[in-house]
């Protein structure tokens, strides 16, 4: 397995899967200055080959989407903390990331390069689009639909059955009580609708 990002996103990832006794082979980054990180070799990513497995280690969703569409002939791992909580008949996508102490119930969907964070609850029935990025200590009640690239910010809460677009932004903290529009930045309690990101 290669890491694509040598970054504290990477960090993380790296230790989760040591964690499970998987071997991290090495890192890639843009940054052709970097040589190693954590004792194991930085690669520029122009030289990712096709049979690497990956996992695309950066926190940006946009970022994340990019690279798995530019290295679309790789396989993707996952990285799953053996201190997460994952009920039975969940599904969780390539390339997805859960960390420590995070709890997914049962019959939820979990997207493609998809990051689950630490201490956030994802209850049951919750669809997660891919390339999102549910932060810590944010809670999904059930029912909950995160679309594509949407980022929940760390403490967040979304009651029961709300649809949340696509490439949105739910602020820290904000609790949501209504279904969000793609592209939509809201805050506060309740959420509101504060500006437009797409």
């Amino acid at each position: 397995m290669y890491l694509v990002g040598a970054s504290g996103h990477g960090k993380v990832i790296f230790d989760i899967l040591r964690l499970n006794s998987q071997k991290v082979q090495g890192f890639y980054d843009k940054n052709e200055q970097l040589e190693s990180l954590l004792g194991h070799n930085v690669y520029p990513e122009s030289q990712i080959k096709d049979e690497d497995q990956l996992i695309i280690s950066i926190g940006d969703n946009s970022i994340r989407k990019k690279l798995s569409e530019k290295f679309k002939n790789n396989s993707y791992g996952k990285a799953i903390h053996p201190s997460a909580v994952l009920a039975k008949n969940i599904r969780i996508g390539e390339g997805s990331v859960v960390m420590a102490g995070a709890i997914i119930n049962i019959d939820s969907l979990i997207g493609n390069h998809a990051i689950i964070n630490t201490s956030s609850s994802v209850d049951h029935d919750c669809i997660i689009g891919d390339y999102s990025h549910i932060a810590p200590n944010t809670t999904l009640c059930g029912g909950v639909t995160v679309g594509e690239g949407t980022l929940i910010g760390a403490g967040a809460v979304v009651i029961p059955n709300v649809k949340i677009g696509a490439w949105a932004l739910v602020g820290a903290g904000a609790v949501v009580v209504n279904d969000v529009p793609d592209g939509a930045c809201v805050v506060g309690n309740p959420a509101r609708v504060i500006t437009s990101i797409k």
